[in-house]
């Protein structure tokens, strides 16, 4: 394993390990709570962050950083098969919450307040054992149970509902073009091994990709497993600006 995916990895890990504590950060539940009361709360927040920041990095949040990806990867020795359908799912979730946000938000009066801590414990977010329970009842239910099910990072094909936000945002990003980070291929390279369609945490079908010359994909989340993993040093990061391009 290359050193960028070790890192890739650690970090995901980590951020796993620390859900507990950061679980009501990312909660679809308490935000519509706050909307009630008028609270814009750590969720409300980091949901934004989270569509900004996919107008410069995509994805790259789902790729390195989300406590999801660690225990979904964590999960691939137990059962690796690519998911190959579904991606519409979250969205027949994201649309209503999204929707009901917004409408209860608006009959209680609009946003008052700000409380980034909003019903968290000195800023935890397991303070109780109802706290407990939801966790392990998301936890188990909307990520464990699919990944062993469905395949690789199941949840983020058919439950997430942060990454329908990342994927607006690159969609913003891509119509007006702005500078972001990218993946680019050199077809004429390619050997067929078929290691980075073998190995894409998220099932896509990188190869075709290469071939094709499109390599953006509202999928992908930049994680880097198809550039460190290619034998032929293929694909790459890209970030460009107007004219101008860095390789990474």
């Amino acid at each position: 394993m290359k050193p960028r995916q070790k890192l890739r990895k650690g970090i995901i890990l980590v951020s796993f390990f620390l859900f507990p504590a950061t679980f009501y950060y990312l909660s679809p539940v308490l935000i519509i709570q706050a909307a009630i009361n008028g609270v814009i709360n750590g969720s409300f927040i980091l949901f934004l962050l989270m569509f900004l920041s996919a107008l410069v990095l995509g994805r790259g949040y789902c790729g390195w950083v989300c406590p999801g990806a660690g225990c979904q990867e964590a999960l691939f020795s137990a059962r690796n098969n690519r998911v190959k359908k579904g991606d519409y799912v979250k969205w027949l979730i994201w649309v209503p919450w999204v929707g009901a946000i917004v409408i209860l938000a608006v009959r209680g009066g609009g946003y008052s307040r700000i409380d980034f801590f909003y019903q968290t414990t000195h800023g935890l977010s397991i303070g109780d054992l109802g706290g407990l329970i939801a966790y392990l009842m998301v936890l188990f239910l909307l990520i464990v149970l699919p990944a062993l099910i469905f395949g690789r990072r199941s949840f983020c094909h058919h439950l997430c509902w942060m990454a329908p936000f990342m994927i607006l945002g690159r969609e913003i990003r891509n119509v007006f073009e702005w500078p972001s980070l990218l993946l680019k291929a050199e077809a004429e390279k390619c050997t067929h091994c078929h290691t980075c369609t073998e190995n894409c945490p998220m099932s896509l079908p990188v190869e075709n990709m290469v071939q094709s010359a499109k390599m953006e994909n509202s999928e992908c989340i930049l994680c880097g497993t198809c550039i460190d993993g290619c034998p032929a040093g293929v694909i790459q990061y890209d970030y460009r600006t107007g004219k101008n391009r860095v390789t990474l």
